[in-house]
């Protein structure tokens, strides 16, 4: 499959989720991850959806050269925030193939809402987790703890 671009709604979508983030909204497994630009060490929010995997969670990025992803690998460190509730969290890619093939498993039950966007980045077809694991090593998959 070839990779597609970003659908043109995805950046005022993140933009509205931020904001009803700091509005103190809830918005099912969404939180926003701020971490520190590698460049700049602005804030750079970002929406994800942390899954957990045999008890540990995790935040996948379908495009592992994505500047969010290249944040956080630079930063190793950021806030997740889900409503009004913050974490300092420490981020660390996972370099397993094993461990990235669970958790990429478990996506399509775990956050089920974020499946098409997989589909229109091309990296699978459809919400089957067989193809999730098959894509393990095209995503960057990173371990969140508590800092």
């Amino acid at each position: 499959m070839t990779p597609q671009a970003l659908p043109r709604w995805l950046r005022p979508a993140n933009r509205f989720v931020r904001l009803l983030t700091r509005l103190g909204l809830r918005l099912g497994t969404i939180h926003v991850l701020t971490v520190p630009g590698r460049t700049s060490g602005a804030p750079r929010p970002t929406p994800v959806s942390p899954l957990t995997v045999d008890g540990r969670r995790y935040v996948i990025a379908g495009l592992p050269q994505g500047d969010w992803a290249r944040n956080v690998r630079a930063a190793g460190r950021g806030e997740l925030a889900h409503g009004r509730r913050k974490q300092l969290v420490t981020l660390e890619e996972v370099g397993d193939h094993d461990v990235r093939a669970r958790v990429m498993r478990a996506f399509p039950r775990e956050v089920p809402h974020g499946v098409p966007m997989f589909v229109k980045l091309g990296l699978v077809a459809k919400a089957d987790p067989d193809e999730f694991a098959a894509a393990a090593d095209r995503v960057a998959v990173f371990r969140v703890t508590a800092s």
